[in-house]
C-alpha cells in the first residue's frame, strides 16, 4: 500500500511489518482474524486508525474488522503495558481479598482497572475467573500465575517485572 499511517504508537519498522502481513494475506479468504492478530502482535494493540488501514489493505469493510476486533477478547483496541496484570474477580478471589490487591496496585502505580501506567510498564484488567480458585486470590502477570496474593506482597511481586 502506498498510504502512510500516522499514529504516535506506530513506527516505521512496525509499519513495514503491518504492510508485509497485509500483502501476504490480501487475497486469502477468511484471513481477517489472522491479519488482526499478527498486526496486534507487531503494534501491541489495534488502534482505530490501524484497523481502518488494514481494512483498506485487505479490501474488507471497516465495520466487519471492527466487529471482529471488538467481539474476540484476544484483541485490544487500547494500548497495553509491557506487563499485563490480570486480576481475578471471581467469587473465591473476591471473598479472599483481591479487591484490596487491586487497590494497592492502583495506589502504588497510579492506575485503575483498564488503565496503563504512564511509562507503559503495566496495564491492569479484571477478569471474571482465571480457573484457579484453589489458589485464590489470584493474579496473573503476563503468563505467570501468582496465587494466595495479598495487598502486603503484591508490590514485591510486581517489582520483579521491568
Amino acid at each position: 500500500m502506498n498510504e502512510n499511517l500516522q499514529h504516535s504508537d506506530i513506527n516505521n519498522d512496525m509499519m513495514a511489518g503491518v504492510n508485509e502481513i497485509i500483502s501476504l494475506n490480501r487475497n486469502k479468504p477468511g484471513a481477517s482474524i489472522t491479519v488482526l492478530r499478527k498486526c496486534q502482535d507487531v503494534v501491541g494493540y489495534l488502534p482505530v486508525e490501524l484497523v481502518g488501514y488494514i481494512s483498506r489493505g485487505l479490501n474488507i469493510s471497516e465495520s466487519e474488522l471492527f466487529g471482529i476486533a471488538s467481539f474476540y477478547s484476544l484483541f485490544s483496541m487500547k494500548p497495553k503495558g509491557k506487563n499485563v496484570i490480570k486480576i481475578c474477580m471471581g467469587t473465591a478471589c473476591y471473598v479472599k481479598g483481591i479487591k484490596e490487591v487491586m487497590n494497592r496496585i492502583g495506589n502504588a502505580y497510579g492506575i485503575r482497572e483498564g488503565g496503563i501506567t504512564d511509562d507503559k510498564r503495566f496495564s491492569i484488567e479484571s477478569v471474571r475467573c482465571l480457573g484457579a480458585c484453589g489458589l485464590a486470590p489470584v493474579m496473573v502477570v503476563n503468563q505467570d500465575i501468582h496465587g494466595a496474593m495479598s495487598s502486603d506482597k503484591v508490590l514485591d511481586v510486581l517489582e520483579k517485572y521491568h
